[in-house]
């Protein structure tokens, strides 16, 4: 598969931030012509399905300011240096939504746009939740919301419900 692949020359970062990091890198072409790409470096995410032993879905409610509005998502959050994405996932859904899983399933793991980020993103299931405590971070406004299978359908077909990660993590969870 050499035909297909670039080659690294050369890497300049544009911008470094506590979230991530964007490159401009030099490359060289399969037919031997130099180009430039762009990317942004991401240290990687957790996506959790939350799923009550009624069949009802956990979706958190939050104003995501790159696109200017509210959405519904499952709960996430990226991976801290070093940690384990199950270990993630427990914690994450544990912040956002107040639950502990009796259950974690791995789904699947996900290039989000590999068009320009490395984000990976790793897909869970949680089941037997127990509530304990909620305890966002501080600068996350969370309302957390409880839905059917046939709500989210609805909300699917409706676009009430676009996030990529949101919609993967409820088809691979059988929702």
């Amino acid at each position: 598969m050499d035909h297909l692949t670039e080659k690294f020359i050369k890497s300049e970062v544009v911008f470094n931030g506590s979230l991530l990091t964007v490159r401009r890198d030099t490359v060289e072409l399969p037919n031997g012509k130099p180009a430039t790409r762009e990317l942004v470096e991401h240290p990687g995410a957790v996506a959790v399905v939350p799923v009550r032993s009624d069949g009802k879905v956990l979706l958190v409610r939050q104003y995501r300011y790159p696109v200017g509005r509210l959405t519904l998502e499952i709960p996430a959050g990226k991976l801290d240096q070093g940690e384990k994405p199950e270990d993630c996932a427990k914690r994450e859904l544990e912040e956002e939504t107040g639950y502990q899983a009796g259950k974690l399933r791995r789904l699947s793991a996900v290039l989000t746009t590999p068009g320009f980020t490395n984000e990976l993103i790793h897909l869970y299931v949680a089941e037997e939740l127990v509530l304990k405590e909620r305890h966002p971070d501080e600068d996350e406004f969370i309302d957390v919301e409880v839905f059917s299978p046939d709500e989210i359908r609805t909300m699917i077909e409706n676009g009430a419900l676009c996030d990529a990660k949101t919609l993967l993590g409820l088809l691979l969870a059988g929702l």
